[in-house]
């Protein structure tokens, strides 16, 4: 009895350890970044000059998309359509929108103010080879520009909106005095993107411009350029929404909803989100059923969801991006 026993436990635990290999690989193709070969179609998406919140754009990023030919590789528009009891919520890739806000926040040393600029897509698609760890749908990304008192631009923070793949980049206006301890001179290695350790000064003459990787819908690159300097063509101007109108959506009979839940386990959720290969691999390890699914992004205590930015369990809280004073200490920063 004890024998088989024995051999019922190795056989088990042979299986784990076949598992956690099997997901090892995956979860390393999936954040494998692959070089863009061959012609492609493209555009480079900005915010509308003179739309509403223009103090807010002063500093809106460029975002450059590549194979824009498939609709799941352009910004879209959130849309609602039907009746409250018959919703159908979506993403309208004809017309693109970047999602506005700001945000003060508060350290130890001084004030700073957040400006939030969010983007949707309609779907990573699901794919084997190569494998997309994030497919599903409704996904987005997320760039912050951190400015001081003055106006000068300290940081530059990107994330997916399921709070994957956060990063936080210097721009030559921070002392180097304020970074975190051993800050490389190297390329930031992202869960297989190359990022730069350190953006130059953004002014009001510059432009930041982010390159998006098609059908992963990441972050690639990073780059400031004068805001003179020509753009990759087509150029096409998106609407810029307030970030809060995301939670009033019309509908088709005139009355509201949100784009996430506001009830149950799913509340702060982006609706239609399950992400189900990151369930499978990684909602184990996170504690979480819900892991990879895009959330709200604001305010924990209205969204009822942290935005955590790592997936040990016992950093949930501190590294929660919408407390963005601690998420900065989380991760070493001396502002």
């Amino acid at each position: 009895m004890a024998r088989r026993c024995q051999a019922s436990a190795c056989r088990s635990s042979a299986a784990l350890s076949l598992l956690v290999l099997l997901a090892s690989v995956l979860l390393f193709c999936g954040c494998a970044s692959r070089p863009l070969t061959g012609p492609q179609a493209q555009q480079t998406v900005i915010a509308r000059p003179g739309a509403p919140s223009s103090s807010k754009l002063a500093y809106a990023p460029a975002f450059v998309l590549h194979r824009t030919d498939l609709a799941h590789n352009r910004i879209g528009q959130v849309t609602a359509a039907g009746v409250q009891s018959d919703e159908r919520i979506g993403i309208d890739s004809e017309h693109p929108a970047i999602y506005v806000a700001s945000q003060r926040f508060a350290t130890d040393r001084a004030a700073y103010t957040n400006l939030i600029f969010r983007i949707h897509f309609s779907k990573q698609p699901y794919s084997l080879i190569p494998f997309h760890l994030g497919a599903g749908k409704h996904v987005g990304l997320l760039v912050i520009l951190s400015l001081d008192e003055s106006g000068q631009v300290l940081l530059v923070t990107t994330a997916n909106t399921c709070g994957c793949y956060a990063v936080t980049i210097p721009t030559a206006s921070l002392a180097a005095e304020f970074y975190p301890d051993s800050w490389p001179d190297a390329p930031l290695s992202v869960y297989g993107e190359r990022l730069p350790s350190r953006l130059p000064a953004i002014g009001s003459e510059d432009r930041l411009v982010a390159l998006i990787r098609p059908e992963v819908q990441r972050i690639m690159d990073l780059r400031v350029q004068a805001r003179a300097e020509p753009l990759p063509e087509p150029v096409i101007e998106a609407d810029t929404p307030a970030l809060a109108s995301l939670r009033q959506l019309e509908l088709t009979d005139g009355s509201r909803t949100s784009f996430y839940y506001d009830r149950g386990p799913l509340k702060g959720h982006v609706k239609g989100a399950i992400k189900p290969w990151e369930t499978l691999l990684l909602s184990l390890v996170s504690l979480d059923l819900f892991v990879g699914m895009d959330k709200d992004y604001g305010n924990t205590r209205e969204s009822g969801n942290p935005f955590y930015t790592s997936l040990k369990p016992w950093n949930r809280t501190v590294s929660d991006l919408n407390d963005f004073a601690a998420y900065l200490r989380f991760n070493g920063w001396k502002l």
